[in-house]
């Protein structure tokens, strides 16, 4: 029986939502190669208090391991779009998925907290250049089609990862050393070389997008000083010290300088501060910063109150985590509509409360809480940030002009990652150190209230975020100078 001319039509042309085969193959070899980047914090935030007893270092040390890799990740973010348009795709990826092996493997030869610190720095520029480069390479393959199926493809292993990658975290801990968290990338990197030489197409380099030297030289040495400032105060005991002021003032002056070159440059800067004359992006970014604090923030310390306050293993820490993964899935439907309904700011003012709410239990906690009430209380927090961080990444974009997108896309990764990164360090370093310090005579009791006290920290950085979310767009609007059909498609949220 012939076909009929419709359907010789429809074989010949896929619905436009259809992901083609080359696009599934694309997406296969990406997220293989992007994989151990994401799961990398999941799992190394469990391990955290392990690795400190081996290495008989102290939480407000080992807070770099986690601190360091967030730091270089985001810094070398605006790298990413100037080696692609330098080297090619291909090259590109495959060096920096390089790069991330070679740290990976080191980081699980370390030998003490300061070279594992500066072989997750190695991990963390290989990451910060490859996890962009999936959703350029992927928007520029598919050529104009519609993006929500391919956006969800990726999005994918982004939500798996929260969950599973605590428990495996666990696993490993429990079974063999903690050095074999490192180790695991191996082979996942590997295939993902070998899939990326065979399936990437090697591209031409494009144009020569200009790389901004000055504020590579400025803007991450102000963070590094900055954070080093604060880890200071809890072993200084204290602000009044040369070891806290000096590295603080002299991150604050690079900084200054940084905002100078910024706003004087005529290039693109590496986050370009002319994006904040609108007042929406504003609002996201400083909401995206105070985010990146609570959610990587806690992300370190809930597994350090499993493991010392209530005695939990590697596994168990792991597995009590897992709630609050499968409570950043639930908002990721109706976040998404109700943003484009009535607009990001009530729906992350609704995060931001289900957030606070979720994280105060911790603070109220005491040696025998119940863990069914944490782990109900884990699901309300991921709840609350999944849905707050979609409508914000959604509304972060409003009243810019299309060509500006790019820039802004980039600023909102660089911001939430280095908010990540000053949440370890205030959270764990200062503020968690000083109050076990201030609280050893009491005991184990004396613990669970240092975590308590440090948890409503936690919980006040995230009230705090109720502020700026008045920033935010009060209906739905598509960017500047785009129409319905090219509206900006934020990456998904770590």
């Amino acid at each position: 029986m012939n076909a009929t001319p419709a359907a010789t039509r429809a074989a010949a042309n896929p619905a436009p939502d259809r992901l083609d085969q080359g696009l599934v193959k694309l997406i296969v070899v990406l997220l293989v190669g992007a994989i151990p980047a994401l799961l990398d914090t999941a799992i190394v935030n469990v391990a955290v208090d392990t690795i400190g007893r081996d290495l008989h270092t102290t939480v407000s040390s080992i807070q770099w391991v986690i601190t360091g890799y967030l730091l270089s990740f985001a810094m070398v973010i605006p790298l990413s779009g100037w080696a692609l348009s330098r080297f090619g795709g291909r090259a590109v990826w495959m060096f920096s998925l390089g790069l991330f092996l070679a740290g990976s493997v080191a980081s699980g030869a370390a030998w003490s907290v300061g070279s594992l610190i500066v072989f997750r720095v190695v991990q963390g520029i290989g990451g910060g250049v490859m996890v962009p480069l999936v959703t350029t390479l992927l928007v520029q393959a598919a050529g104009g089609r519609p993006l929500g199926r391919l956006i969800s493809a990726v999005s994918l292993p982004v939500v798996v990862v929260p969950i599973f990658g605590p428990v495996v975290a666990g696993l490993i801990i429990s079974n063999v050393s903690w050095r074999w968290i490192f180790y695991v990338n191996v082979p996942l990197c590997l295939a993902g070389l070998a899939l990326a030489w065979r399936g990437l197409p090697a591209a031409p380099p494009g144009g020569r997008q200009r790389l901004d030297l000055a504020g590579l030289a400025l803007l991450p040495p102000a963070l590094v000083a900055l954070l080093y400032g604060l880890a200071q105060v809890s072993s200084t005991g204290g602000f009044g010290h040369w070891q806290v002021i000096l590295p603080l003032a002299a991150g604050a002056a690079l900084l200054a300088a940084y905002c100078l070159h910024a706003l004087r440059t005529s290039g693109t800067p590496m986050v370009d501060l002319r994006l904040f004359r609108a007042r929406a992006f504003t609002g996201a970014s400083s909401l995206l910063f105070l985010a990146g604090l609570s959610i990587y923030g806690g992300m370190l310390l809930l597994p350090l109150y499993f493991q010392q306050v209530r005695g939990a293993s590697a596994l168990a820490a792991g597995l009590l985590m897992v709630p609050q993964g499968l409570g950043s899935l639930l908002p990721r439907t109706l976040a998404g509509k109700l943003t484009d309904k009535i607009g990001p700011r009530l729906v992350v003012l609704a995060g931001v409360v289900l957030a606070a709410a979720g994280t105060l239990p911790f603070a109220l906690a005491g040696l025998h809480t119940s863990y069914w009430s944490l782990g109900a209380a884990l699901v309300v927090r991921g709840a609350g940030l999944g849905t707050a961080t979609i409508a914000v990444m959604a509304g972060a974009f409003t009243g810019l002009r299309r060509e500006q997108v790019p820039d802004a896309s980039s600023a909102t990764r660089i911001v939430q990652f280095v908010g990540g990164s000053f949440g370890a360090a205030v959270l764990v370093a200062v503020i968690l150190d000083r109050q076990v310090a201030a609280h050893a005579a009491a005991g184990a009791a004396g613990l669970a209230t240092a975590f308590g006290h440090t948890f409503w920290w936690c919980t006040g950085f995230t009230v705090l975020a109720l502020l700026p979310a008045l920033l935010l767009s009060g209906r739905a609007k598509a960017p500047a100078g785009t129409g319905p059909s090219h509206r900006a498609a934020p990456s998904p949220p770590p």
